[in-house]
């Protein structure tokens, strides 16, 4: 899907919230200028190798004029001087933001908006959780996987437990990473996440208060439209432009 968005412009394109570089580097290996920018310096120096390594070894995979560059940055206050074509906040970005302070996750939307050339797209993709997903955040331990660490060859297991306040629509979440080695003790590594989940109704509600204008709204990656079984919403939107015949 963000392949072909950004293939329907020959501009800039920049990624908000884009940790480790899911969606910019595979932009940046089609032949896009693509800017990426994130708060956390960890995930971005993992984006920074993957895209050395995707360099590395296959050097004429992309054509020429892709690039990518990286920025650490609060997308809440962000200001790169400069606007792009497309503008993308994607895979549930918007529900960590500003550890789920809607405050903050408004802000992040209007950055979208002054960033975005006057005939530009935003593009904002977010889980649409039911009432049977947020039953389990009950405070109950859910064991998500167990794969192996590539690097050491050991196994880790990621479990999670969250609880959810639904007068807020927030929820805390703790996760837990527990590794194991061959002739080593085990070590939990935990953090804990808080998450904003507004309504459909909500969201709309809160990119039309950014200053953007729904051009389409979708219910999956293949840009079906939005219904009552939708597990996520996908909206495309521009700067005061409306088309009537968008699905809303």
């Amino acid at each position: 899907m963000y392949l072909a968005l950004a293939s329907a412009s020959d501009g800039p394109i920049l990624e908000l919230a884009c940790g480790s570089g899911r969606i910019c580097i595979p932009l940046a290996e089609a032949g896009h200028d693509v800017t990426g920018v994130d708060i956390d310096e960890a995930m971005l120096n993992r984006a920074q190798a993957r895209w050395a390594q995707t360099r590395t070894k296959s050097p004429g995979t992309s054509p020429e004029g892709g690039a990518l560059t990286l920025v650490r940055s609060d997308v809440t206050t962000l200001d790169l001087g400069r606007q792009f074509d497309l503008v993308i906040l994607g895979f549930n970005s918007l529900l960590v933001i500003g550890n789920g302070d809607s405050a903050l996750q408004d802000a992040a939307l209007k950055n979208m908006a002054s960033h975005l050339t006057p005939d530009g797209r935003a593009v904002i993709d977010t889980w649409l959780p039911d009432e049977l997903d947020l039953k389990v955040y009950d405070g109950r331990v859910i064991e998500e996987w167990t794969r192996t660490d590539p690097a050491t060859g050991g196994q880790v297991k990621k479990s999670a437990s969250a609880i959810f306040e639904p007068e807020t629509r927030r929820a805390t979440i703790d996760t837990h990473f527990d590794s194991s080695h061959s002739g080593e003790p085990p070590r939990r590594t935990s953090r804990r996440d808080y998450v904003h989940f507004p309504t459909q109704a909500e969201l709309l509600g809160m990119i039309e208060s950014a200053g953007l204008v729904p051009q389409q709204v979708a219910g999956d990656y293949d840009m079906s439209p939005l219904d009552a079984d939708s597990e996520r919403v996908i909206v495309v939107a521009a700067v005061g432009r409306s088309d009537p015949d968008s699905a809303t």
